[in-house]
């Protein structure tokens, strides 16, 4: 459990590093408990644990403040708002694309502004048109105002890009594509590979249902109709949209539930089915940062279970999530990260309880009939399981989705057990598309 202790710790210290400056020499004073040592012998365990918190409560702060940006000459931030600039750089993902507009990330290595030329750092979020269509390894060359983003209506903008390490934006600039294939080639191969997938199920299936489909099983909304995300919006169900924690727990545990019901648990066959799964889902959506998120989250809860340690699966989850936190402390205000932590700790806590009182529900009706017995556990387990991930993060969607509606928790209580099936049979589909014009 200390390891429990420490990860929150560490956390909070983060968040009270984002509310007040600590100074670096406050961090020794983390070490008192451990004077305290040679008077209480007897306490000697949770003193050096209480030690150790305070040492990552101190820690986390420092490490907040040490992950803003240092603005000087050699920072693309540091040119905001000073008028037209040439900024060099490569795209760093692969673009959103929605409607007819698009965003790509450029991460800058030049700029030229007033004449003068400075080798930069940093990334900028470019507004386009979406076509014509640039990709992940471009290399660009644009020209329009550096501008620091500002919040509009009640959204905080800014802090939501500044959640991504990103400080400046670009709205229709001019572009020039210098060159093309300068990214990490795997990862290319991966955005083309996926975009192949969109094609063919833009070509195998009609609309909505292919847009709706690259949506689920790719992350690429750009081609959902406007009429369906309104309709979605207002069911209280937008979040079925956005791919993040709460599908991979919910992918985790329905392969949990059947993988156990067709091989048992002796050999574990179900815990790499599902680790498998996620993984190549992961793959799937272009490996986004909030999917990989959920990923790790899920795979060391199936850690936690094959070794028999689900007791310790939230310390785990903690850990995890302590690491994360520490990699980029910004993305404690992250929603896609809230929901894959609310989403994981749904399934630890609340799932065995909701799953329980379901079979003995199915017990009661069915009796000594086995066959009727297994078949009904399976339905309310995935039930269940939806359930648990409904009250670990209703609320959480409710406050940032903004749409608190009557129909949206029974609407996503009853959808999110078909969301595996959804992306089994979507994924067969856009697989069989590519292989058909060999048939």
């Amino acid at each position: 459990m200390w390891l429990l202790y420490i990860s929150c710790a560490w956390v909070a210290g983060i968040f009270l590093g984002s509310k007040v400056s600590v100074p670096l020499f406050a961090l020794p004073f983390g070490l008192l408990a451990l004077l305290f040592i040679p008077f209480f012998p007897n306490s000697k365990k949770p003193l050096i644990v209480t030690g150790l918190c305070l040492l990552a409560f101190l820690g986390g702060s420092l490490r907040f403040a040490s992950s803003l940006p240092q603005v000087d000459e050699h920072s693309l931030c540091f040119y905001n708002d000073k008028g037209t600039a040439e900024i060099q750089g490569m795209v760093a993902r692969e673009p959103d694309v929605g409607g007819r507009a698009c965003s790509l990330k450029l991460s800058a290595t030049k700029i030229s502004i007033d004449g003068e030329r400075e080798e930069v750092s940093g990334t900028a979020l470019i507004q386009l048109p979406r076509y014509p269509p640039y990709h992940y390894g471009d290399v660009l060359q644009v020209t329009g105002e550096l501008e620091t983003p500002v919040a509009f209506d009640s959204f905080d903008y800014e802090s939501y890009l500044a959640q991504q390490g990103i400080y400046s934006v670009i709205y229709y600039p001019r572009v020039e594509v210098l060159d093309t294939g300068q990214g990490f080639a795997p990862l290319q191969w991966l955005y083309s590979f996926r975009g192949q997938l969109s094609d063919s199920l833009a070509q195998a299936l009609p609309e909505p249902q292919g847009s709706l489909g690259q949506g689920i099983l790719l992350g690429m909304r750009g081609n959902i109709p406007d009429s369906l995300n309104q309709a979605f919006a207002r069911t209280g169900t937008a979040h079925l949209l956005a791919i993040s924690g709460l599908h991979i727990g919910i992918v985790i545990g329905m392969i949990l539930i059947f993988g156990i019901a067709l091989f048992g648990r002796k050999r574990s066959i179900y815990i790499w089915l599902a680790l498998v799964t996620i993984w190549l889902y992961a793959l799937l959506t272009g490996m986004r940062p909030p999917v990989i998120r959920g990923a790790i989250m899920g795979s060391l809860f199936l850690i936690a279970e094959y070794l028999g340690r689900q007791r310790n699966a939230i310390t785990a989850l903690a850990f995890a999530a302590a690491v994360m936190v520490g990699i980029q402390p910004q993305i404690l205000w992250s929603v896609s990260f809230q929901l894959s932590f609310l989403a994981m700790a749904g399934l630890i806590f609340l799932f065995p309880y909701f799953q329980a009182w379901g079979r003995r529900g199915v017990t009661a009706i069915s009796g000594d009939k086995e066959s009727l017995t297994t078949a009904g556990n399976l339905v309310t387990d995935g039930f269940a399981l939806s359930l648990a991930a409904i009250v670990a993060t209703w609320p959480l969607i409710a406050y940032n989705f903004g749409v608190v509606s009557l129909v949206g928790l029974p609407a996503t209580f009853f959808s999110l057990p078909a969301l595996p099936a959804i992306i089994v049979t979507t994924t067969l589909v856009a697989f069989a598309g590519l292989f058909a014009p060999l048939l």
